[in-house]
C-alpha cells in the first residue's frame, strides 16, 4: 500500500501527567494468600465477578480466573461484563473500562480499585474540545477507540477496539465515509495504512506506547535474530514497521501461543507478560526498549495509572463500595449506541460464513 501523510488536527494536546506508582507495601506469599482468600469471601458475598485486563498485576489476573471471573482486551472485558449475571461487576482496569461495563449494564453496580486510574488517551482528548473539533468536520463519521470518556463516545457513531478497528473503517471506507478518528493518532495512521481510508486524526497517544523506540529495536532486534517482534498498534511507525505481527492484547498472546519462535520482543505494556508466561512458559520474553539507557519516562512499559490496580485496593473497595462508577443516564443512552453499534458488528462477523482462500 502506498505510504500515506497522515492527516492530524492541529489543537495542542492537554499536559498529561502520568501519577507516581503506589507504593503498596510488599507481601510475603503466607500475608498474600490470606488477601486473597478474603477477597474471594467478598467476591461471593456480595455476588460479585472480578474482570481484570491482561495490563493489571497478575496476581488480580490470577484471582479473576481463579473466582470465575475474566482476564481480556477491552472488547473482550465489554462482551463478559454485558453477558455476566452478577450483581456487581469490578472493573480492574482503567476508568474507561469501567464505564463502558456502567453503559452497558445500567443495572448493575460497577466498582473499579481506584476510579482514578485514568489514561493518557482518555486524559488527552477532552469532551468539549472534541465536539468542537467534530462539529468543525460534519461531513465525516466519527469514530473512537474505547479509550475515551463516556462523553466523547456519546459524541461518536462508532467505538472500537484494537481488534475490531480494522474490519469496522473498512466497512466504512466501502461506503464511501470519509472518517474523524480518536484519539490515538498511531493507532489511527495504522489503520489509516491498512485500509486506505480517508482519515482525520486527533493528535493524541498512550504514553506506554509512545515511548518504544525505533532505533533501539532495531538494534535489539540484531542482538535476537529469531525472535519475533510483537507489536500493538498504539506504537509509532517506526516500531510498527519492524513487527512480525502487529496486533491487539489479544493476537500478540495468540502469537506467542503459535509462532514456532523460541524468542519475541514485545512492544506493549509489560502487564501482559503474565499471561504470555502462562500460556507459553517454554518461550522467553523480552521487553522491547523506551527511552533508551539512563533515560526518564514516564511509563517504561508499564502503564502508571494500570498500576493502581492492586490486591490491597481491591479489597479496600469491595468493603467500602466508594469506588463506584456512575454516570448520568442521558448521557449513557447516547453513549451505549456506538458501543452496542461495535459489538453488533462483531457478533456479525463471527456469525458470517467464512470464504474459503
Amino acid at each position: 500500500m502506498t505510504p500515506m501523510t497522515p492527516m492530524i488536527q492541529t489543537n495542542p494536546r492537554p499536559p498529561i501527567v502520568a501519577p507516581p506508582h503506589p507504593q503498596w507495601p510488599d507481601l510475603d506469599p503466607t500475608a498474600k494468600q490470606a488477601l486473597k482468600d478474603r477477597i474471594r469471601g467478598l467476591l461471593k458475598a456480595q455476588n460479585a465477578v472480578l474482570v481484570a485486563h491482561y495490563y493489571t498485576d497478575g496476581d488480580l489476573q490470577e484471582l479473576a480466573e481463579e473466582t470465575g471471573g475474566h482476564v481480556a482486551d477491552s472488547l473482550e472485558m465489554a462482551r463478559f461484563g454485558a453477558q455476566s449475571g452478577a450483581e456487581t461487576l469490578v472493573v480492574c482496569g482503567v476508568r474507561f473500562m469501567g464505564e463502558t461495563a456502567k453503559i452497558l449494564n445500567p443495572e448493575k453496580r460497577v466498582l473499579m480499585p481506584d476510579l482514578a486510574a485514568t489514561c493518557s488517551l482518555d486524559e488527552g482528548c477532552p469532551a468539549d474540545a472534541f465536539t468542537a473539533f467534530c462539529d468543525a468536520h460534519p461531513d465525516r463519521t466519527v469514530v473512537v477507540y474505547a479509550n475515551t470518556s463516556a462523553a466523547v463516545k456519546a459524541r461518536s457513531d462508532w467505538v472500537v477496539t484494537s481488534s475490531i478497528a480494522l474490519p469496522i473503517v473498512r466497512h466504512l471506507a466501502a461506503r464511501g465515509e470519509k472518517v474523524l478518528w480518536a484519539p490515538d493518532k498511531h493507532l489511527g495512521h495504522y489503520v489509516e495504512r491498512q485500509t486506505g481510508a480517508d482519515m482525520l486524526l486527533w493528535d493524541g497517544a498512550c504514553v506506554v506506547h509512545e515511548e518504544f523506540k525505533g532505533f533501539a529495536l532495531d538494534r535489539l532486534r540484531r542482538l535476537h535474530p529469531d525472535a519475533a517482534v510483537l507489536v500493538h498498534p498504539e506504537a509509532p511507525d517506526e516500531v510498527v514497521e519492524q513487527a512480525d505481527v502487529v496486533g491487539s492484547t489479544t493476537a500478540l498472546i495468540k502469537a506467542v501461543t503459535e509462532l514456532p519462535n523460541p524468542e519475541f520482543i514485545v512492544a506493549t505494556d509489560a502487564g501482559i507478560f503474565w499471561k504470555m508466561h502462562q500460556l507459553a512458559p517454554h518461550k522467553r520474553l523480552i521487553a522491547a526498549p523506551t527511552a533508551g539507557e539512563g533515560a526518564t519516562c514516564e511509563s517504561c512499559a508499564h502503564c502508571p495509572w494500570m498500576a493502581m490496580n492492586a490486591l490491597q485496593s481491591l479489597e479496600r473497595v469491595l468493603l467500602t463500595g466508594d469506588q463506584e462508577v456512575c454516570i448520568e443516564p442521558t448521557l449513557r443512552e447516547r453513549a451505549v449506541i456506538p458501543i452496542r453499534r461495535m459489538l453488533d458488528f462483531a457478533a456479525a462477523q463471527v456469525s458470517a460464513p467464512r470464504l474459503a482462500d
